[in-house]
């Protein structure tokens, strides 16, 4: 359990976030918290909702600082006074955050929320604790958790970020008030991009659409060599279509890339690509309109092949990647399940 060294917006980056203003999209979720600031109807604990960055964290900050501000700018906090600060420079000593450790959330991070609890907020009205991936917590750390939920001590609120509801406990959900999210258009992100990172249209374009509402992710991918990975692993997806299930694999065991080494986080990205690429010919296939499509910098080559297909087939293809994703996050083995993948897919190309 720690502070948050400096508050982060919905994309990732580094900056002071003091107004609700400065969180882009979710006007839902924004105005049922400025209702909740104005009314002082203020809950134990909420539940935020919806994939990764698109700002559920950031949403959580700003509640934060709004809570303990000195003087508030009726709803926002002013962003000047010792309260706000401290958050904005992460040493808010009533800010705590909590986060998976490896793949999970252990019973410890949670006994520790407990301790704080039992003391009153050190500088301001309120303690904040803000739950990371709360869907991450093992079944121990989930029962105690519900205690403290079933008796929460005045001046302490929870916030757990997750993607659905039913990734938690119904007993830990129940005792929430939900605050879902929504993904952010592609045109949100793709003017973003283009006015904060100078992106020319058509690369930020892209990005917006591969990200396929989030914010966080499109940063992520045009910060890293996300371009270049997605190369090669489209390369892979088509010799997928055109080898034997036995050829493929012996040809790519001899290149390393189906290699203990591979982590999960990055076979998980592979098959995010595949499913878009699977997507945008089940949309070529469905004579949707070309601005539709994700990987639109490939649409000569997609319009090539989508006759190669079935939409029965596409679709189970999808079945088959999601369901690998299910098997990755329960903590299989990466090389099996891939492999797997691969011959099943294989078997059902064109």
């Amino acid at each position: 359990m720690n502070t948050s060294d400096q508050l982060q917006d919905q994309a990732g980056l580094r900056v002071p976030v003091t107004s609700f203003a400065q969180l882009l999209g979710q006007k839902r979720a924004k105005k049922f918290v400025q209702n909740l600031l104005y009314r002082q109807k203020i809950a134990h604990a909420y539940l935020f909702t919806g994939m990764p960055g698109i700002g559920k964290t950031t949403l959580a900050r700003i509640f934060s600082m709004a809570l303990n501000c000195e003087s508030p700018n009726g709803v926002d906090a002013c962003g000047h006074c010792r309260s706000c600060r401290q958050m904005i420079r992460g040493n808010c000593p009533d800010f705590i955050t909590v986060q998976p450790e490896g793949q999970i959330i252990k019973i410890d991070q949670i006994r520790k929320i407990q301790q704080s609890f039992n003391f009153a907020p050190l500088s301001g009205k309120y303690r904040v604790c803000l739950i990371q991936q709360a869907n991450k917590m093992i079944e121990e750390a989930s029962n105690a958790f519900l205690k403290i939920l079933e008796e929460p001590p005045d001046g302490n609120i929870l916030i757990l970020c997750a993607r659905e509801p039913l990734d938690l406990l119904p007993t830990i959900v129940s005792r929430c008030q939900r605050v879902p999210f929504q993904p952010l258009s592609t045109q949100k992100i793709k003017d973003w991009l283009i006015k904060n990172n100078g992106l020319d249209e058509e690369k930020a374009l892209l990005l917006a659409r591969i990200s396929e509402g989030s914010l966080g992710r499109a940063i992520q991918n045009w910060e890293s060599d996300f371009f270049s990975r997605r190369q090669v692993w489209l390369s892979k997806l088509k010799n997928v279509f055109e080898a034997s299930p036995g050829i493929f694999l012996s040809m790519e065991r001899k290149k390393t890339a189906i290699d203990k080494t591979d982590s999960k986080e990055t076979i998980s990205n592979m098959m995010e690509v595949w499913e878009t690429w699977y997507r945008d010919l089940l949309l070529i296939r469905a004579k949707v309109p070309n601005h539709y499509i994700i990987n639109s910098d490939f649409l000569s080559r997609l319009k090539k092949i989508a006759g190669n297909f079935t939409i029965n087939n596409i679709l189970k293809s999808l079945t088959i990647l999601n369901q690998a994703q299910i098997e990755l996050q329960g903590m299989r083995n990466t090389t099996l399940v891939l492999e797997h993948a691969i011959m099943n897919l294989n078997r059902l190309a064109g």
